[in-house]
C-alpha cells in the first residue's frame, strides 16, 4: 500500500475531520496514531485495521513533549507525519468575551500545533517526514463570530510556510484549507438537515466536504508524490465560495 509502514500521528484525530484522516491514512497502509484528550467513541479504524488512541492535552507542552518520546520508543523512533489537525472554536462575537477566552481559542488553533511540531521535529527530520497542518478558508476571509479562531488558522499558514524553510530539505511542511466539512457536529453550526442543504448549496460542488476528502488530501500531502511540495496550502474546499454581489446583481435585474 502507499504508505505501508510509515507512522502517522493524528492529533484530534478521535472524530470529525480528523477521524476522517486517520481513517485514510489507514486505508493507504500506516500505522496511525490519533491522539486527543477524550477517546473515540468507538474506534477509528479502515479497512480491518485499527489506530492507536494516547490520551494527550495539546494545551500543555509538557504532556505533548512525553506524548513524543514515548512514541519514538514504540515506533523505534519512527514517525513519518504529523497531523495538526486538533482545534475549533464556540461562536462567540468579539464584543461577547474577555480577550482571554478569545486568546485561548487561539492558543488551541495555532500555539498546540506549533508546540506539537516542535516537539516532534527530531523524529520527522530522522524520518525526512513532512508535517501537514489543518488549515481553514477562515483564515483568509472575515470570519464574523469566530474572528479569533480565523485569525489563529490565519497564523498557523504563515507558520507552515516558515517551518517549510527553516526545515528543508529534510522536512516537508504543508496545510490543508478547508472550507465547510459534514461532520457529526454540522447541525451546530448549520441547524438542522434543511440548513445544512442550503449551506451546501452555497458550494459551486453542491455539497459540503466529507471527512474522507481532507483525507486523501491528506494522504497526497504526505506521501512521495507529494515529494516536491513544501510550504503550499492546498484548497479543499469545493470551489470556495460564490461571490454575494453575484447573487445580488441578478436578484436585482430580476426585479
Amino acid at each position: 500500500m502507499e504508505l505501508g509502514g510509515r507512522v502517522v500521528v493524528v492529533t484530534g484525530g478521535t472524530r470529525g475531520v480528523g477521524a476522517g484522516i486517520a481513517r485514510s491514512f489507514l486505508a493507504a497502509g500506516a500505522d496511525v496514531v490519533v491522539c486527543a484528550r477524550r477517546p473515540p467513541g468507538r474506534p477509528v479504524a479502515a479497512g480491518g485495521r485499527t489506530a492507536a488512541y494516547v490520551p494527550v492535552d495539546l494545551r500543555d507542552p509538557g504532556g505533548v513533549q512525553r506524548f513524543f518520546d514515548d512514541l519514538g520508543g514504540r515506533t523505534g523512533g519512527r514517525l513519518d507525519c504529523l497531523v495538526n489537525n486538533a482545534g475549533g472554536t464556540p461562536y462567540r462575537p468579539l464584543g461577547e468575551g474577555a480577550a482571554e477566552r478569545h486568546a485561548r481559542v487561539v492558543h488551541l488553533n495555532l500555539v498546540a500545533p506549533m508546540t506539537a511540531s516542535l516537539a516532534a521535529y527530531p523524529l520527522l527530520r530522522e524520518a525526512r517526514g513532512s508535517v501537514v497542518m489543518v488549515g481553514s478558508v477562515s483564515g483568509s476571509r472575515p470570519s464574523p463570530g469566530t474572528a479569533a479562531y480565523g485569525a489563529a488558522k490565519a497564523g498557523l499558514e504563515h507558520l507552515a510556510r516558515s517551518m517549510a524553510v527553516e526545515w528543508a530539505p529534510r522536512v516537508r511542511v504543508n496545510t490543508l484549507v478547508l472550507g465547510m466539512v459534514a461532520t457529526e457536529s454540522a447541525h451546530l453550526h448549520y441547524g438542522d438537515a434543511d440548513g445544512v442543504a442550503a449551506v451546501a448549496a452555497t458550494v459551486p460542488l453542491g455539497r459540503l466536504a466529507d471527512p474522507a476528502d481532507a483525507g486523501a488530501a491528506a494522504v497526497f500531502l504526505a506521501s512521495d508524490r507529494a515529494g516536491y511540495i513544501s510550504g503550499a496550502a492546498l484548497l479543499v474546499h469545493g470551489g470556495g465560495e460564490r461571490p454575494a454581489f453575484l447573487d445580488a446583481s441578478t436578484a436585482h435585474k430580476e426585479a
